[in-house]
């Protein structure tokens, strides 16, 4: 898909890997569209970025929410809503059971509905936008692209709900892909590894550092303009459908 003048949606668009996707897909001529928990964020990156960018305020967790930015998006350009790019997340870090008890249940239901219902209100509402669009010259209506974690392979002790939110994620790309294919409308999920995010920019300096040298190669943390390079990529590679593509530098996580 070429991105002149399409309309793209990132939601979780504020910061991190979001971000720094918002920032390519307009500096590659998108029309782009910020969703966010955070108003302050989200406006000022929508300023930042100028003519063709905007912010609209979005929860994931929240349809109604979801199906504005998602009118607003449409609504940015001619051609209709073409790229969607869902970001949004949390993290959370408890045992299924120990000391303390069993793993809370509230906990775990905040973290699969922000992660993958979150995920997932973005991806049926942006691709039942797409079926109005007019196929372009390659038959294509759009391409949504999620966010999964490399933990939905490889989770960590204490990653019980973030592996399980993130690993559905991953599950559900194919059968997505396949719902919509022969709508021309591609579904494609990055994982990442461990990337330099606000999720880790609380640790001290020396635990990033040391959580980058984990890495095989490149032994630091990825960096959010990576990810946006590959979300470009996918965006502009009609082939790439159905497919969770890792990025994470070689790493498989040990167990701590």
């Amino acid at each position: 898909m070429n991105l002149a003048e399409r309309s793209a949606l990132v939601v979780g668009g504020a910061s991190g890997l979001g971000a720094a996707t918002a920032r390519l897909l307009r500096e590659s001529g998108a029309t782009v569209t910020i969703a966010d928990r955070d108003p302050d964020r989200g406006a000022a990156l929508a300023e930042e970025l100028g003519a063709g960018a905007s912010f609209v305020a979005a929860d994931v967790t929240e349809p109604d929410q979801v199906a504005a930015a998602v009118e607003a998006a449409a609504a940015a350009s001619p051609g209709g809503l073409r790229v969607s790019v869902c970001c949004a997340g949390m993290g959370w870090a408890e045992k299924i059971a120990g000391s303390k008890g069993p793993h809370r249940q509230d906990t775990f239901l905040t973290v699969v509905k922000v992660n993958l219902i979150g995920t997932f209100n973005v991806l049926r509402l942006a691709s039942a936008a797409m079926l109005g669009n007019e196929p372009d010259e390659g038959g294509e209506r759009g391409v949504c692209l999620n966010t999964a974690s490399i933990a939905g392979q490889d989770g960590q002790i204490g990653q019980v709900a973030y592996a399980a939110s993130k690993g559905a994620i991953y599950a559900m790309t194919l059968p997505a892909a396949r719902d919509l294919a022969d709508k021309g409308i591609r579904v494609v999920t990055i994982s990442p590894g461990l990337f330099d995010t606000p999720l880790l920019a609380g640790l001290p300096e020396k635990a990033r550092a040391a959580l980058g040298a984990q890495v095989p190669f490149p032994s630091r943390l990825g960096e959010p303009a990576e990810f946006a390079a590959l979300a470009r990529h996918v965006v502009e590679n009609i082939m790439i459908n159905g497919e969770v593509i890792r990025l994470d530098g070689a790493l498989r996580m040990p167990p701590r």
